[in-house]
């Protein structure tokens, strides 16, 4: 069994033939999915999803391209979505400072917002980061200082130092088709040293389709193909990177069940 621990099957190139889609990732090994949500008005529909199909699971978050759209969003309605019983995750979030979509200060509010409701409700924090690791492990530090709350960086494609330093609060390294990259080499370093029983794997479909997928609408059946190359990559057997990410998983969401 694998599990896609980050994939957003209500996205343009995969809701339009979801069922396909989720049939087509079972043949090849994967028994979870986690249905990201990145706005609130997606919220119903990625639960939705979960309710239909028994081995998809929810979250339910804010990205911080989002921030500036959600200003009003209050910490009661986020709190309240997380009651539901498909609902085993809360994001993603975070801060991007590449694109600079929404506000800085919006997107920190946001963040500290939805660590807030992590920490009351102990469901894990899917967290995006990107060209933000300075303020990202400022805030996540503080945070975990006020008390502690399980949490994840998805899609890894931050410095060796960041890394080290979010394992060190307790955190979790998921990592995307990014690592089969050619030019991916010091995140492949980043990828043998993750300790196995902090590793997840994840497609972020419908982007980033890893080799030798490259240039398709990704899909969570590729998980396949990413766990391969880490397989790979770290010099382990495949079956146990799959068993071990796929313990992880439900180590890390404890709502769900596999």
């Amino acid at each position: 069994m694998l599990v896609d621990s980050h994939c957003h099957l209500e996205y343009k190139g995969l809701v339009e033939d979801q069922s396909a889609v989720l049939d087509r990732a079972r043949q090849a090994g994967v028994g979870a999915f986690l249905n990201i949500s990145t706005r609130q008005s997606e919220w119903d529909q990625v639960v939705a999803t979960a309710v239909r199909e028994h081995d998809v699971f929810a979250s339910v978050g804010i990205h911080p391209h989002e921030a500036d759209a959600h200003q009003d969003l209050g910490r009661a309605a986020l709190l309240e979505a997380t009651q539901h019983p498909r609902v085993i995750a809360i994001g993603e979030t975070g801060l991007d400072y590449y694109y600079d979509h929404s506000d800085r200060m919006a997107q920190k509010r946001l963040f500290r917002m939805h660590i807030d409701v992590a920490r009351e409700t102990q469901l894990p924090l899917i967290i995006h980061t990107r060209d933000a690791e300075e303020d990202s492990f400022s805030i996540l530090a503080d945070e975990m200082g006020k008390g502690a709350f399980p949490a994840l960086i998805h899609c890894f494609t931050a410095s060796a130092e960041f890394g080290a330093k979010v394992l060190e609060l307790g955190l979790t390294i998921s990592l995307s088709g990014i690592v089969t990259f050619k030019n991916a080499k010091a995140l492949q370093e980043v990828a043998k040293t993750v300790p196995e029983d902090r590793l997840l794997v994840e497609t972020d479909s419908p982007f980033l389709a890893p080799v030798p997928h490259r240039g398709r609408v990704c899909e969570p059946a590729y998980v396949a193909d990413t766990a391969a190359f880490i397989a790979d990559l770290r010099g382990t057997n495949v079956e146990h990177l799959k068993a071990q990410t796929t313990a992880n998983f439900f180590k890390l969401f404890s709502k769900a069940r596999p």
